[in-house]
């Protein structure tokens, strides 16, 4: 299954970047290579960098790695419920509540890698588990319908974004 079979009515507009980044490509493929690209490049980062922050009250790229392992969990719960069925419309995170309670910074790098990886292969063996019909249920989180399916591409896109981040504005 690729992005190019969404429509555009599976997900909210806030995530159409997100699923554009993910456009054309396999979806349980890209969700396991697109974690060892990121760690291979998050690798690659000059140690001074990881505590920077490029204007006031801006995260750190450990905060944004922090960031990701968060946003990637509630998303796969979001996945999980919608793909048995659950009509429960689901809320909304606020991403800097989560952020501000952490202890991101006093983490070392490969403490928070291992956990991001820990977590993507949890996220890979739900979306192995989904059938055709699951992938393509439709629930309501943060106010919007979305699909399974959409979910795991707006998890890709999302790491994505972040890298394209780091690119721009950390390095």
């Amino acid at each position: 299954m690729t992005s190019n079979e969404l429509k555009n009515t599976e997900y909210a507009p806030y995530y159409e970047g997100y699923v554009q980044a993910a456009k054309e490509v396999n979806l349980i493929e890209e969700l396991e290579i697109c974690l060892h690209e990121f760690i291979r490049f998050v690798q690659n980062i000059p140690m001074d960098k990881f505590d920077y922050r490029y204007a006031e009250g801006k995260w750190t790229i450990k905060d944004i790695i922090q960031h990701l392992i968060d946003t990637e969990r509630v998303f796969s719960y979001r996945a999980m419920r919608i793909s048995r069925n659950d009509k429960t419309p689901l809320p909304g995170f606020e991403e800097n509540d989560y952020v501000d309670n952490t202890n991101a910074n006093e983490r070392n790098l490969q403490g928070l890698l291992t956990e991001l990886a820990v977590v993507r292969q949890s996220t890979l063996a739900l979306f192995k588990s989904f059938s055709e019909e699951q992938l393509t249920r439709m629930g309501v989180a943060s106010n919007s319908p979305v699909s399974v399916r959409a979910i795991g591409f707006i998890i890709i896109g999302h790491q994505k974004h972040h890298q394209n981040v780091f690119q721009e504005r950390y390095l």
